[in-house]
């Protein structure tokens, strides 16, 4: 059975009352039974942290035990070289998640440091940019 990491950094715990105007309605939680419903070939774990470091930790551990990552690094997407360089030193294939277009928001979220160093990025499908991303790691979608 493949294994995938959906990781989610900051505020990203908050989706369902966040500026509900960009980044929807629905909670993680909910979406994320849905995706396990939806997916049920696949073992799903799941993490978010508000904190760059947790992170790093985390998707260092997972990668020697998943077949796939999906990330939505939230702000640290367009600031952290740190994480960056974690992607890139794993050998894992990592898809980057982000629910808005970040190129039709403000200038200093238009880049990614972090999608540099993806497989690929998936930007402004909403919550459906998951799923899109695990059919990208299950073969089941070439994007």
């Amino acid at each position: 059975m493949m294994k995938i990491a959906i990781i989610n950094g900051p505020n990203l715990n908050l989706l369902g009352t966040r500026e509900p105007s960009i980044y929807g309605v629905e909670t993680f939680e909910s979406y994320y039974k849905k995706i396990q419903e939806a997916y049920s070939d696949v073992e799903f774990v799941y993490y978010q942290s508000n904190v760059e470091g947790e992170l790093i930790n985390y998707l260092q551990d997972v990668s020697a035990i998943c077949d796939g990552v999906v990330i939505n690094p939230g702000g640290y997407s367009h600031t952290s070289v740190a994480l960056a360089d974690c992607i890139s030193a794993i050998s894992t294939k990592v898809v980057e998640v982000h629910i808005s277009n970040i190129h039709a928001r403000e200038t200093f979220r238009q880049q990614s440091i972090t999608g540099s160093k993806v497989s690929v990025v998936i930007t402004g499908a909403g919550l459906a940019g998951y799923e899109l991303a695990v059919r990208y790691l299950t073969n089941r979608v070439v994007l």
